[in-house]
């Protein structure tokens, strides 16, 4: 009889995690594993705007699922685009854009999240995100263009719209990103004689009334002294109304000359979710506290794309969707689904959270472990032992913390590689959110498939 087949779809900190501790505890010829990824590697996402900056290299936030010699899990390369649950197949596109469906009999979706974005004009045609590795690496790039070319330029108006930058988003993707890119062409500056650094001006706004509001008053207050301080304006209540290749339209009114426009407000689980048809919270997928998919045998969910109550503080409450709760998710889940193989009983997921860390470059951080609010050196410490910590492996520990030693006794460099410099990609050059199918077109494609077998 051949062993039950799992899926894991997603190589983020869930399905990574839940991966690992399915190796690790499920006897030889227990089960086959295979996990679906576009990419072989994890990516360690809370420290891409350190790649943005220059502080970090892009390998050294990207773990290799290929190295382990204890690795057993079939590797698919492609992304899954939806899921029979009824017949018990998921439908992949892989990178050589072969669609294929792959039977299974336990699925673990973890499918992480996508950029949220909204219906403004302009934002999917002219915006930069801070998802992926390749955005993080293509903003830096793109940053570092805008001073080239406004030393090159001999349009003072031009100049000046290059040296504006603007990100949307006052949550911790969207300060630390203004906050290390900020630190970046300050310090690029000096060597570029021909350009005023007054001319360089970062704007940081958010339709919410205060920045980070999970830090709570006295840290939030310190996070917008830190940012005002090095001159980033500031703005709360506002967002875009419009966006275009040289100018945005804030809310308010007020148009800027800008070339730079990076969007990090929030994220929306995977459009995969939307092909099970089933009941979600706010696009992410109801699951029990167990992280099973109710009426749906062998299916499971955590991370971002699901919506599991959070039973440590009740109230119908969800997990947000923060590293600390997929990594946690992932052992759990891999728990429950060897218990279900072994028809033991599941247990329900419940973690505190630990608290919250904010790397503002250099010195600068505001960080509330188990509760304590803490900013500057010891927030940072803080912060940068908290990351280390959880990178992976010991190969990715050592290249980060060879990168801070030499950030800090070297500084920033201002090298950019002219990645896709003679196409101005956006958001919809990163994230392919319109290769999903449709609850129909997946039952048409799953019963095609079967007839021809």
């Amino acid at each position: 009889m051949a062993p039950p087949r799992i899926l894991v779809v997603g190589a983020g900190f869930a399905g990574v995690e839940c991966v690992q501790r399915l190796e690790r505890k499920l006897a030889p010829g227990e089960a086959e594993i295979a996990l679906v990824t576009p990419f072989s590697y994890q990516l360690y996402l809370p420290l891409l705007p350190q790649v943005a900056s220059g502080v970090l290299t892009p390998q050294s936030v990207a773990v290799s699922l290929r190295r382990s010699r204890r690795h057993r899990t079939r590797i698919i390369p492609g992304g899954a685009i939806g899921v029979d649950t009824e017949a018990k197949v998921c439908v992949i596109r892989k990178i050589t854009d072969e669609v294929v469906n792959e039977p299974y009999d336990y699925i673990v979706l973890a499918a992480g999240s996508v950029t949220r974005t909204f219906d403004i004009p302009g934002l999917v045609e002219h915006a930069r995100g801070m998802k992926t590795l390749a955005e993080a690496a293509y903003v830096r790039d793109h940053v570092i263009a805008q001073l080239d070319l406004a030393d090159a330029s001999h349009d003072e108006a031009e100049r000046a719209s290059r040296l504006q930058f603007v990100v949307v988003g006052g949550g911790y993707a969207g300060t630390e990103t203004a906050a290390c890119l900020q630190r970046l062409t300050t310090n690029a500056i000096r060597h570029y004689p021909r350009l005023d650094p007054k001319l360089i001006k970062w704007h940081l706004i958010d339709i919410a009334p205060k920045l980070m509001p999970e830090l709570g008053d006295k840290l939030g207050r310190a996070a917008l002294e830190v940012l005002r301080r090095r001159n980033i304006e500031v703005s709360l209540g506002v967002s875009i109304a419009k966006a275009a290749a040289e100018e945005v339209t804030f809310t308010d009114g007020r148009v800027l000359p800008c070339r730079t426009l990076i969007w990090t407000a929030g994220v929306a689980a995977s459009p995969l979710i939307a092909t099970l048809g089933a009941e979600t919270v706010r696009g992410r997928l109801a699951v029990t506290p167990q992280l099973k998919l109710p009426g749906a045998d062998g299916v499971f969910s955590l991370g971002d794309a699901a919506a599991v109550p959070d039973l440590a503080k009740g109230d119908g409450a969800v997990c947000p969707p923060t590293a600390q709760h997929a990594m946690r998710q992932g052992k759990v889940l891999a728990d429950n689904l060897i218990a279900s193989l072994r028809r033991q009983p599941l247990k329900d997921y419940v973690h505190k959270d630990l608290g919250l860390v904010v790397d503002l470059g250099g010195r600068d951080a505001v960080s509330k472990p188990l509760g304590i609010e803490l900013h500057g050196l010891p927030a940072q410490a803080v912060a940068r032992g908290y990351h280390w910590s959880a990178l992976r492996t010991n190969v990715a520990k050592t290249r980060v913390m060879t990168n801070w030693l030499l950030n800090a006794v070297a500084g920033d460099d201002f090298v950019r590689t002219g990645f896709q410099a003679r196409k101005a990609a956006t958001l919809r050059d990163f994230e392919y959110t319109d290769a999903y199918l449709t609850p129909e077109q997946i039952k048409e494609h799953t019963a095609s498939a079967t007839i021809r077998h």
